[in-house]
């Protein structure tokens, strides 16, 4: 009886181990659902039930949302995808947890973004550290596809907490009156005391110090293997971390070459079997030999980071090729500055194959957004051998301030439903609400001034004539679909102001087989005037991307601009709710067009080259005709119209700002534009600028140049994004290998050249250092004077060995004696450009 007691005792150990363990385990929720999901190997609880094996609570249940059908999804998550939980108002998710590190994993599919018309933007706070601010899900993706060529719509956010009273609170706060979401979560403890013991002092070589989370956090930005490809989460089993390929963040591929090790990896010390597994260190980066004996180039990866936040990296290595120390060494700059030097990966970890990490804090981070972590050369090394540099991987960890790790995403308004609109006090809603009432008497005085009594005056005059019918008969409409030219004048606009009956007349009330285009306003239909001259009738459609703003915007622009380049409007329709655009007509559609994805005739280089110029000429005219000048915005191949010649017109205006006063520099607005057009600096910065549509043409130039979309995720992913897959292949002087096939040769090499150039100086990361839409001109209308030239040349020669008999006729043609390509230098003008010269025999047939 006496181990009565002692068997009690042991009992409730057991009792306190098992419950502490399996508190400690990974608890993985299936948002917006009432059951368990298999997804990714792991079982996930929905949060509907969350007694079937979460301990947790939500303190408002919010509401549940399916997906839509047509949603894509993820093949590995794909289920945790179908639903989600959607919050109005401030809610949070209570967890009891072990007290210690754990992973928190929060997972957004785009797809819930677009459940209302408002736009999702929501905060995220756990435990009182704000992990999201003014967080937006299109805004992100969009961002990071971008970047790295994905075409993933779902953003997963981790960060590293430390949990201390047993207890998280992850609250969910939408901003404004939106509202929130969230697809799934993962709580995962993170094993052993602590993920970090000291850190290397950026700046501060051979200095350390301690790093401890306390009631901070970290998030982590990126997650690579170097050399070696992604590494997926199941290959990570202990905490299901994602590693991706270095290939979208290394500055330059031909500065590294990758090295292969699997046998007989194991890590320096036991608590480095939970910083990565093993399959990250059997690859590495190694520096390329470059056969000579000082070496000053660098292997560099380059990161966009949040700006305004420290920043913890964490380097992995295992030396997989030498035998002994002093045969590798090197240095680690992070952002310029200097890390480590005489960096030895054997003598660091005691031998070959032995895998370790080690930290570097910068905590002085400026205002920059880009951060780079670069390995070179040793100064101090004895042998050729000794200055190459190794990696294996690396990891990037954002640092929280002041309870902060927010970081307001840059919304698209195209994409996300635009910027979020601010609450007004009641005081600004009434100042508002007068305002509009006056401004409202003021715009109804204006129209009676303007309209009515001027018509009322021409009454008895009118009444003399017989005016026709301003609807014709459906037959005759049928038979020869017309739009009068003689509609009144608006009284606040220039153009026409068509009635919604003569639109329906000229268009046999929209009839489908009138439809010549779509796009992102409605369909554009064939029409004619009275006169027969073809219109194009672009009418707005009620679930159109554009609305009001862009309808009064294409006007506006439009009725103060008139150019040889630049698309005419003729009028406008707004009755009825109706927003109708009336332009004159294009016969040969959109640049697109004949580039790729029709059957029509390829475009001769000729061509291409004076359909550039055309859009230049347009363009520069925008940007230099009026005092502020005019920023397009939109510039891309669909908005480059062609007529009966082929004369290239720019259209589409409904998102075009006037350009900055002449004390700014820039006009800060959101960002709006067309996914691969988008000008990079613009699209971070919210700054547009002339350059921004400088940066568009150049895209445009190598659309041109190569006929193929600007972005096509069916190919590799080297070749995904053209400027980049264009850029890469001019840098290695094969430019001509990406050439159009349908050119067939029929270019000039010096003309390709130049207009490439001019391209790759249009796409500079910085607007600064981009040329004009003037200097862009200037060389293409070069790059034309060089196929001319080449192609009268090539002509000339084939003059060469035929006899030309004058004898019949005199001739006073200086330069036509033997004609050979000395004579024909001789053919210039008074400024020295070569003369094309027409030859005309008389008497031949």
């Amino acid at each position: 009886m006496r181990s009565f007691p002692h068997l009690l005792l042991i009992l409730a150990v057991f009792l306190i181990l098992d419950s502490a363990q399996a508190q400690s385990k990974p608890l993985l929720i299936n948002c917006g659902s009432d059951s368990s999901t298999d997804a990714d190997g792991r079982t996930w609880v929905g949060d509907s039930r969350p007694t079937d094996g979460g301990n947790f609570t939500v303190t408002l249940p919010g509401a549940i949302a399916p997906a839509p059908k047509t949603a894509d999804r993820e093949d590995v998550y794909g289920d945790l995808y179908k639903t989600a939980r959607v919050f109005n108002a401030s809610s949070s998710y209570k967890f009891s947890v072990a007290p210690g590190s754990h992973f928190l994993r929060l997972h957004f599919s785009q797809v819930f973004s677009n459940l209302s018309a408002k736009e999702s933007v929501f905060d995220v706070t756990a435990n009182g550290l704000k992990l999201l601010s003014k967080f937006s899900v299109p805004g992100e993706v969009y961002q990071r596809n971008s970047k790295t060529n994905s075409t993933s719509n779902v953003i997963v956010k981790e960060y590293l907490l430390n949990v201390t009273s047993g207890k998280l609170e992850v609250e969910f706060a939408p901003d404004g009156e939106s509202f929130a979401f969230i697809n799934a979560m993962e709580l995962v403890p993170v094993p052993g005391n602590s993920i970090f013991d000291s850190v290397n002092k950026v700046g501060g070589v051979g200095v350390k110090g301690p790093f401890s989370l306390g009631e901070s956090g970290i998030e982590t930005m990126y997650r690579v293997c170097v050399g070696g490809g992604k590494i997926e989460r199941k290959e990570d089993p202990r905490l299901w971390r994602k590693w991706d390929s270095d290939e979208h963040y290394i500055f330059s591929l031909n500065a590294a070459h990758s090295i292969k090790n699997t046998s007989n990896i194991s890590y320096v010390s036991s608590d480095d079997s939970t910083s990565a597994p093993l399959r990250l260190y059997e690859t590495a980066r190694v520096t390329e030999e470059t056969f000579v004996v000082d070496k000053k180039f660098n292997v560099s990866w380059r990161f966009n980071i949040d700006p305004g936040f420290d920043y913890l990296v964490r380097l992995h290595f295992c030396e997989l090729e030498y035998e002994r120390a002093e045969q590798r060494k090197f240095k680690i700059y992070i952002n310029s500055k200097t890390a480590a030097e005489n960096y030895d990966v054997f003598a660091k970890a005691g031998g070959k194959n032995k895998a370790f990490h080690e930290d570097f804090l910068d905590d002085a981070w400026s205002q920059t957004d880009t951060l780079w972590v670069q390995l070179g050369s040793e100064s101090s090394a004895t042998s050729a051998a000794a200055s190459d540099a190794l990696l294996n991987g690396m990891e990037i960890f954002k640092v929280s301030r002041d309870g902060n790790l927010g970081h307001p995403t840059i919304r698209i308004g195209d994409m996300s439903g635009g910027m979020a609109k601010p609450k007004r006090s009641p005081k600004w809603v009434l100042i508002g609400a007068a305002a509009g009432l006056v401004i409202f008497i003021s715009i109804a005085a204006a129209v009676y001034f303007c309209f009515y009594l001027p018509r009322k005056k021409n009454i008895p005059a009118n009444k003399t004539k017989h005016n026709p019918p301003a609807t014709p008969t459906a037959t005759n409409a049928r038979a020869s679909p017309t739009l009068r030219t003689t509609g009144t004048f608006g009284s606040c606009r220039m153009g026409r102001q068509f009635s919604i009956a003569e639109i329906k007349a000229a268009t046999m009330n929209f009839d489908e087989s009138l439809v010549i285009g779509v796009g992102g306003f409605g369909k554009v239909y064939k029409g004619e005037t009275e006169n027969g001259t073809p219109v194009a009738i672009k009418r707005g459609h009620t679930q159109s991307q554009q609305g009001v703003k862009e309808f009064e915007t294409e006007i506006e622009m439009l009725s103060r601009l008139r150019h040889r380049h630049l698309v005419s409007l003729i009028g406008y329709c707004d009755e009825q709710n109706e927003m109708i655009l009336v332009y004159e007509h294009m016969a040969n559609g959109t640049l697109r067009s004949h580039l790729y994805g029709s059957d029509l005739p390829a475009l001769t280089w000729k061509q291409r080259l004076e359909i550039c110029i055309g859009a230049a000429r347009g363009l520069h005219y925008l940007h230099t005709g009026l005092d502020r000048g005019i920023i397009h915005r939109d510039v891309k191949t669909t908005n480059i119209l062609l007529d009966d010649n082929f004369v290239a017109k720019m259209a589409d205006f409904g998102i075009s700002k006037d350009g900055p006063p002449l004390d700014h520099t820039h006009v800060s607005t959101a960002v709006k534009g067309s996914f691969g057009y988008l000008d990079p600096e613009y699209f971070m910065r919210q700054q547009l600028t002339q350059s921004s549509d400088v940066y568009s043409f150049g895209v445009v130039l190598f659309e041109v140049l190569c006929a193929r979309p600007v972005i096509n995720p069916t190919l590799p992913r080297d070749q995904i994004n053209l400027p980049e897959w264009a850029l890469n292949w001019k840098k290695q002087n094969l430019l001509e290998t990406i050439i159009d096939p349908r050119l067939d040769g029929n270019y000039t090499l010096e003309s390709i050249k130049q207009l490439s150039e001019i391209a790759e100086k249009c796409l500079a990361d910085e607007g600064r250092s981009r040329p004009s839409m003037g200097e862009v001109l200037w060389h293409l209308e070069s790059a034309l004077q060089l196929h001319q030239a080449h192609s009268q040349s090539a002509s000339t020669d084939s003059l060469s060995g035929h006899e030309l008999k004058l004898s019949d006729a005199s001739t006073n043609i200086r330069c036509i004696e033997e004609v050979d390509e000395s004579a024909h230098s001789d053919c210039q003008d008074a400024d020295g450009e070569a003369v094309d010269v027409k030859i005309e025999v008389p008497g031949a047939v």
